[in-house]
């Protein structure tokens, strides 16, 4: 019975020391399973907080800019300054050429009136003593305003001898002080602004004469350095506009073609995996290589135009081609072999398996993958500042081999202004646009997942 007494405590105490054991390893992973949740937790947040942190950056900064400064002047478009032809019309037997001359010659003539001098005068209305500091007064409206004047009067020659009510922009340096971002507190010799000028926006400002108005500009305008309150975003915009059609047209066909053939039809040699682990390698090749690419061949051997949307049309095509291809093939792998056996299996040809059944089934995955990829090279920037889009243009292109910019490289240039309390809200406000724009572009690709993807 001793004997038997000790064996049943020494196999309790083991079973003890066993179940000890047990409960030790369980508790360490316990332990390790929470430190691995609480570092993933830990991460996310982190990642949340800095995002959250850069979007308010940025919207603080830029959300402002999309609002200016603007006077409300009545302008007297008198007919002494505003001496001007009739305007041209196309008399029968005209040609085309004659017409077009004709009117380019009274555009001409209209370009050169003094469009300052109403601008002047409309302000001696609302500024009692702008007589004995008339200097100043060209201070305060911005000189890309002339130039708006003038395009009234020729889309309209029936207001020469009447009086308008328009709301021409501020300087820059006059939106700057009237938004708060100079140190007020500075002397008049550092200031930009006399001491008079001040003055005067100061007093308009409180009469409601100067308002701050929706930028209109921003939006409609060209890039420009002699009026800086009238740099706007619309030839980048256009150019990045152009160039997105050039990838959409080339880089999408192309990218799903060569997929479908590498996916269903090419044969598996060593030739086809050399072209698949070069299209991998590809899809991790910096952007600006390809702008290297670009600058040699398209602008050195086939003499393209530099600053042109079609050539960085093109270096972005290079640069999304992986991406659709890579996204296109991972979709049609992602199609149950079950699709295609049961087609064969009915009679359909190879083709008509891939065309009819597989392919509608890859469509969500297809587009997902294509118009994230076109998102990608709506904000590259690197590339194109290897073929000159990084050039000051200051019109709006009106096709695409015309010179022009992009939205990233407007905002690079813009960064780099030298009146930095203005452009550095302007800058932010740029980002915004292009964020909006990919967000969008993200936000249609999730749709479009989601509106065509079929369950099987």
């Amino acid at each position: 019975m001793t004997t038997e007494v000790k064996n049943l405590k020494g196999n309790a105490a083991t079973r003890s020391k066993v179940q000890q054991q047990v409960v030790n390893s369980l508790q360490k992973r316990h332990r390790q399973e929470k430190l691995f949740r609480g570092a993933g937790v830990a991460a996310v947040s982190i990642s949340i907080l800095l995002v959250v942190l850069l979007f308010v950056n940025i919207f603080s900064k830029g959300l402002p800019a999309f609002w200016q400064h603007a006077i409300k002047l009545d302008i007297y478009f008198d007919p002494a300054v505003v001496k001007i032809a009739e305007k041209p019309v196309q008399q029968a037997g005209e040609s085309d050429n004659e017409f077009r001359q004709r009117d380019l010659e009274w555009r001409s003539a209209v370009g050169m009136i003094n469009f300052n001098r109403l601008i002047v005068d409309g302000l001696q209305k609302v500024i009692p003593d702008a007589n004995e500091h008339r200097r100043d007064l060209q201070r305060i409206v911005t000189s890309g305003e002339r130039f708006a004047i003038r395009d009234l009067v020729i889309k309209d020659p029936s207001i020469i001898g009447s009086t308008q009510s328009l709301f021409l922009l501020t300087d820059a340096n006059i939106d700057v002080w009237l938004k708060g971002n100079i140190d007020r507190s500075l002397g008049d010799a550092q200031q930009q602004l006399s001491p008079k000028v001040r003055e005067w926006v100061e007093s308009l400002k409180a009469q409601g004469v100067i308002q701050n108005r929706f930028s209109f500009a921003l939006f409609m305008n060209p890039d420009s350095r002699s009026s800086l309150a009238s740099a706007g975003l619309a030839g980048a915009f256009m150019g990045s506009l152009y160039m997105m059609l050039v990838v959409i047209v080339l880089a999408i066909p192309m990218g799903v073609a060569a997929a479908i053939y590498l996916e269903e039809f090419a044969p598996k040699n060593k030739l086809t995996d050399l072209v698949e682990v070069n299209i991998n390698n590809l899809a991790a090749v910096p952007s600006i290589v390809f702008g290297l690419l670009g600058a040699s061949i398209f602008i050195g051997w086939f003499n393209l135009p530099m600053s042109a949307p079609v050539v960085g049309g093109l270096v972005l095509t290079l640069m999304t081609l992986p991406t659709v291809i890579i996204a296109t093939r991972s979709t049609l792998k992602a199609i149950p072999p079950s699709i295609r056996q049961a087609a064969l299996g009915l009679g359909a040809s190879k083709s008509q398996a891939v065309f009819h059944h597989v392919l509608p089934l890859a469509i969500p995955g297809i587009l997902t993958g294509s118009i994230i990829g076109v998102a990608q090279a709506l904000g590259e920037s690197a590339p194109l500042l290897l073929i000159g889009m990084k050039s000051f243009v200051a019109s709006i292109p009106s096709s695409a081999m015309e010179q022009s910019t992009a939205l990233p490289v407007q905002i690079y240039l813009w960064q780099g202004n030298e009146l930095r309390n203005f452009f550095e809200a302007r800058t932010s406000a740029a980002i915004i646009v292009l964020l909006a724009l990919m967000l969008s572009l993200n936000s249609l690709a999730i749709w479009l997942r989601k509106r065509y993807e079929v369950r099987w």
